[in-house]
């Protein structure tokens, strides 16, 4: 196993280096019949067969190269795309033949080493697939791996979907590697040109990779100032809604404050011509004028204790003031720092750009790039614009709200002076409106009971009348219930039931006229039960079912859709309709019914006999 993994060591090494030297010489796009490009495929093909372990399937034992590339997908989700478009290929059957177009997928997309190289640091995900002596699980694979990076620099077209993967042969053919003095003497030229070309490529993609840092951190730091304006904007926001409040307050309170005016000039009237009369009588007692003297005394000591809190108070806003300006005063410092960082931004975009025309020049198969950079430093001047302003608008905003602020502490001044008159006059309301609500409270409750009265007493009517309702509408069934028994009697007045019917009807008779009225309902019931079976066992006629007539009863045509079956009400048969297109009351049914021809011409006949 030693022997095996140098010898493919060896083999790496050769392929790669003269796939790089004839692919700079070349000088163009490599495409998939290329020699020395199907040698290395086929060498990197034995790197990876070597040591693979043997598993069992359903159909055998198999060595699956496919698996260990596919578990690149989870290890790197970049590597995802090729692991989907490998099983999307229609013509690939094998494992072998998507392990084969993963390869040559990785390879066009430059990142072949990368994906290796990922791959050979899992030794635990390995040791699934490959055996402890394995190329993949040693150093030599790691050497492999390392010269797959120089393999960056060749671009290769390669249509993966017309070949034939599935069944290549994979053979070395060394032939492609004996070389002789003038091979040897232009291999070091070419290795030199390499090697120069590696540099400048090198160089461009450390250039691209710092201007790569630059766009971001320019970018991050745009989001920063972006942010903080946001900040800003919010704060003005509550400034400016907190500045309306005080705006409605202060109104609210000038309002109040008129209203207070007006009652202390009525006061103070009043207060004149007591002064006057205390005038008058303090001609006549000293002792009421030394009364009045010491009252107002204590009355200047309050108000100079009232003067001395307000004055604590202005203090107390005269503080705040002075917080707020040195607030806003920061808020103009944050604002100019911002300002000048915005200007350092610009100086950096312009050396970005003169970075970029620079680069334009020296890399020409790059100009996608360069031009979407270029599109993202547009955007971002944009934004530093948008941004100073906002910050002019910001500054105008912060003007008018001091002037408001400024207004609204002249309003508070005021609120204060007249606040404590004002809470006397409310705690006095206060007492009269409970007083209010206790008299309002003993009158709820009588109102209470007296409702209460008036809904026993409608309860008790609502009774009554639903008794006296129920006990009418039995009576007006049993009078109908009499009505029909009546006919039904002189309906079936044969000889044979006369006697029976009778009696039944008698009996009847004599209960209904018993007081009894709620069980009369049941009773009706067993008579008309009664009536029933004496008719059927006198020889009446049975409800014929429809399943059981097929043929109309007198003309005898068969029953269709067309053609309906109907029911005669008196004898029960099955008839059409032009055969039943009769209708007469019945003792069962005061309304007329459907009776057929026969009943009809019977019944009309019955009853012109009891008539005569």
């Amino acid at each position: 196993m030693a022997m095996e993994r140098a010898n493919l060591l060896n083999m790496a090494k050769l392929s790669i280096k003269g796939l790089i030297e004839s692919a700079l010489s070349f000088g163009r796009t490599l495409d998939s019949d290329y020699p020395p490009l199907q040698q290395f495929f086929v060498v990197m093909e034995h790197c990876l067969k070597h040591g693979l372990k043997v598993k069992k399937t359903f159909l055998g034992y198999n060595k699956s190269l496919w698996g260990p590339l596919e578990m690149v997908e989870k290890l790197c989700p970049e590597a995802g795309e090729i692991a989907a478009s490998v099983r999307d290929l229609p013509g690939l059957k094998t494992p072998l033949g998507r392990a084969r177009a993963w390869l040559r997928l990785a390879l066009m997309q430059k990142r072949l080493a990368d994906y290796l190289r990922v791959l050979i640091t899992r030794k635990d995900i390995l040791s699934d697939f490959y055996e402890s002596s394995a190329v993949m699980l040693e150093e030599e694979g790691a050497v492999i791996v390392g010269l797959l990076v120089g393999l960056n620099v060749i671009d290769a077209n390669l249509c993966v979907k017309g070949e034939d993967l599935d069944t290549q042969v994979g053979v070395i053919d060394f032939s492609m590697y004996l070389k002789n003095d003038i091979d040897d003497y232009r291999s070091e030229e070419r290795n030199g040109q390499i090697a120069a070309i590696l540099d400048q490529k090198n160089y461009v993609e450390e250039l691209n990779r710092q201007l790569n840092s630059t766009v971001q951190g320019l970018q991050g730091r745009v989001d920063s100032l972006e942010k903080s304006n946001s900040k800003l904007i919010e704060e003005l926001a509550i400034a400016k809604n907190n500045i309306i409040k005080l705006q409605e307050e202060n109104h609210q309170l000038r309002t109040e404050n008129s209203v207070i005016l007006m009652k202390a000039q009525q006061r103070l009237e009043v207060a004149k011509g007591d002064a006057s009369c205390e005038l008058d009588t303090y001609k006549q007692s000293r002792q009421g004028l030394d009364e009045m003297y010491n009252e107002a005394r204590r009355q200047l000591r309050e108000e100079c204790q009232l003067r001395q809190d307000v004055e604590n108070e202005l203090v107390v806003q005269v503080s705040m003031k002075q917080e707020m300006e040195l607030a806003m005063k920061l808020l103009e410092k944050d604002i100019h720092e911002k300002q000048d960082t915005l200007i350092g931004l610009r100086n950096q975009l312009d050396e970005v750009k003169a970075i970029n025309v620079e680069m334009y020049q020296k890399m020409q198969t790059s100009d996608d790039g360069m031009k979407h950079k270029n599109d993202m430093i547009a955007r971002l001047e944009e934004k530093t614009n948008q941004i100073t302003a906002t910050m002019r608008q910001l500054e105008q905003r912060l003007q008018d709200a001091e002037r408001d602020r400024l207004s609204a502490e002249d309003g508070m001044r005021r609120f204060k002076q007249d606040f404590a008159n004002k809470a006397d006059s409310l705690q006095k309301q206060i007492a009269q409106r409970e007083k209010q609500m206790l008299q309002l409270e003993t009158d709820l409750k009588i109102e209470r009971e007296w409702r209460q009265t008036l809904q026993n007493d409608l309860e008790r009517e609502r009774e009554t009348v639903a008794q006296l309702s129920a006990e009418a509408q039995q009576i007006n069934a049993l009078k109908k219930v009499n009505t029909m028994v009546f006919y039904f009697l002189i309906y079936h007045s044969d000889q044979g039931l006369n006697s029976t019917l009778g009696h039944i009807y008698f009996s009847y008779i004599s209960y209904i006229s018993t007081p009894k009225i709620a069980e009369n309902g049941h009773y009706l019931f067993g008579f008309i039960l009664k009536i029933k079976y004496i008719k059927r066992s006198c020889g009446g006629q049975v409800w014929l079912k429809d399943k059981d007539a097929t043929h109309c009863k007198l003309c005898e045509k068969e029953f269709s859709i067309s053609r309906r079956k109907h029911h005669c009400r008196n004898c029960g048969e099955i008839f059409c309709n032009a055969c039943s297109d009769n209708e007469l009351p019945l003792p069962a049914s005061p309304k007329p019914v459907r009776v057929c021809d026969t009943c009809h011409a019977l019944l009309l006949q019955r009853c012109s006999s009891n008539t005569t």
